[in-house]
């Protein structure tokens, strides 16, 4: 007598379209990136109205951010495109926000280089050890991007005479965040691509 085979076809996974509703979060703040430069640059930091559409045009591409990876996470909705293109739409969103500060006279260059330096360095590092691993968001790490946020929303907006002192510490807690969790994730990356646990 023959033995019985299960003829139940293994169940497929269909794979996650490249146009879903993450991916178009994450292009329209790509897209945003170009309309909040410019309206700074109308702005240039001191007229008051131009400015304030240009502080709520970085929120809400900031908040996009948190939607999709939201989106993605919940939805199962993660693609090659979105790991990509997310990551490169944040740099870009905040690192246009810091140039343009600099240029405008509002934020020392130094403070601005050592952020760029160190987003797009971590960026690279990503990319770096991708075959061996990911390195999960920390705590730090989002403590870091509010604070990045909260700092640039704070130097857009034009805020009274006897607040504008607050931006820069902000801004400073915003950078030693910054760095500290650069090399606390230049460290892992090492350690995984060492295989230690």
């Amino acid at each position: 007598m023959a033995e019985a085979t299960d003829s139940t076809p293994a169940a497929v996974v269909a794979p996650v379209p490249v146009l879903n509703a993450a991916n178009a979060l994450t292009a329209l703040r790509l897209a945003l990136v170009p309309v909040f430069v410019a309206l700074v640059v109308a702005s240039e930091m001191v007229h008051s109205g131009w400015r304030i559409i240009a502080c709520l045009t970085f929120a809400f591409a900031s908040v996009t951010d948190l939607v999709d990876g939201w989106i993605a996470r919940r939805f199962a909705l993660v693609t090659s495109f979105g790991k990509v293109a997310d990551p490169i739409a944040d740099k870009a969103l905040t690192g246009a926000a810091l140039v343009l500060l600099s240029w405008y006279g509002q934020l020392p260059w130094w403070v601005t280089g050592l952020i760029l330096v160190r987003e797009w360095g971590v960026t690279l590092i990503r990319f770096w050890v991708i075959r061996y691993g990911v390195i999960p968001a920390s705590r730090g790490g989002k403590a870091k991007t509010a604070l990045q946020i909260l700092a640039i929303v704070w130097y857009l907006w034009p805020v009274p005479a006897g607040l504008v002192a607050v931006g820069p510490w902000i801004m400073a807690a915003a950078l030693l965040v910054t760095l500290a969790t650069g090399l606390d994730y230049v460290v892992q990356a090492v350690r995984l691509r060492r295989g230690v646990g």
